[in-house]
């Protein structure tokens, strides 16, 4: 037999033949594992939104709360950082608690100064509704342009009672619409209690309902009268055009069963005079002013869901990049 052939020789290319296999699995395993594992560096964070920019001072929080106080519970000269305008304001018991909860790099608070008065021909002189209420959403729009204008990829979160629920609601619904001083996606909550505009039928039933879930609000009621007979420079203007737009699904009003001012009552063309009698009381009414003590949302407070609610978007709120 020749040098080379045999079994012998057989065994060795099977040998050789096993080696190259084994060769070409680890080189394949290997090429494999380099393309399959994590790079030296983090990727990219996505590209900003056009004309947003990247980062924003340190010294910037990261949500800012804006409440905005009802009828007689806030003054011009009141001090947006401790208000002292009305001790017994419905919203402290709210803003208090964040206060106290959060440090100020991540959620400040601010209350919004302003007139908060409802001319009664009866009483002494008084602002006018319509002047109080334009005054307030002046000085709300004011306060969030200027801290936008500081800190651009700061949060926001909206909320407000009786006539600073209507302020904050068309705040909000400007906001809603891309008319805003902020971006959509820089509005994270908006709470309001006592909202003369809800408007749970028409273009406002996206937003979420609480205590009464249906019904309309005194300014949606009397939408088709204009300014209230015999009180000049009260306008009921109806229900928001459009709702609260693109940030809907952020929005919660919460009205109490019987609350002329968020829950009025539907025999108003049949008793207007009747009506507007009530309405023109309903602010100073029992239940309006019992938010704070009437456990209308499953047992709890309006200013108890409020706090909870608050807190956990602030909690889940993201955190800006400073620079």
């Amino acid at each position: 037999m020749a040098k080379g052939s045999g079994p012998g020789r057989w065994i060795r290319l099977a040998l050789v033949g096993i080696a190259l296999a084994v060769l070409i699995i680890v080189v394949i395993v290997a090429v494999l594992w380099w393309r399959g594992r994590p790079s030296e560096s983090p990727p990219p964070p996505p590209p900003p939104v056009p004309g947003e920019p990247e980062t924003q001072p340190a010294s910037c929080t990261d949500v800012q709360v804006i409440a905005v106080p009802g009828t007689w519970e806030s003054a011009v000269d009141d001090d947006p950082h401790a208000p002292q305008a009305n001790p017994n304001a419905l919203l402290l018991q709210v803003t208090g608690y964040l206060q106290d909860r959060f440090d100020p790099s991540r959620a400040e608070v601010l209350t919004v100064p302003y007139v908060a008065e409802f001319a009664n021909p009866t009483a002494p002189p008084q602002t006018t509704y319509d002047d109080s209420r334009a005054a307030g959403t002046a000085a709300t729009l004011e306060m969030i342009s200027e801290r936008s204008a500081e800190c651009p990829l700061t949060g926001y979160v909206l909320i407000g009672f009786s006539q600073g629920a209507v302020i904050a609601g068309d705040v909000a619904a400007q906001i809603g619409a891309g008319d805003g001083p902020v971006a959509q996606e820089r509005l994270l909550g908006v709470g309001l209690v006592a909202d003369g505009r809800r408007d749970s039928e028409g273009p406002g039933a996206a937003a979420q309902q609480l205590g009464v879930p249906a019904g309309q609000g005194a300014e949606v009621m009397l939408g088709f009268l204009g300014t209230i007979p015999g009180m000049p420079g009260t306008t009921m203007t109806g229900a928001r055009p459009g709702g609260f737009g693109e940030v809907a699904d952020r929005v919660v009003q919460i009205c109490a069963p019987a609350d002329l001012i968020c829950d009025a009552p539907n025999e108003v063309v049949s008793d207007l005079l009747g009506t507007i009698g009530k309405l023109t009381q309903a602010a100073a009414a029992p239940v309006h002013a019992l938010y704070d003590s009437n456990p209308i949302i499953d047992g709890t407070t309006a200013t108890a869901f409020l706090r909870d609610w608050a807190a956990e978007i602030i909690e889940d709120a993201p955190v800006p990049r400073t620079g």
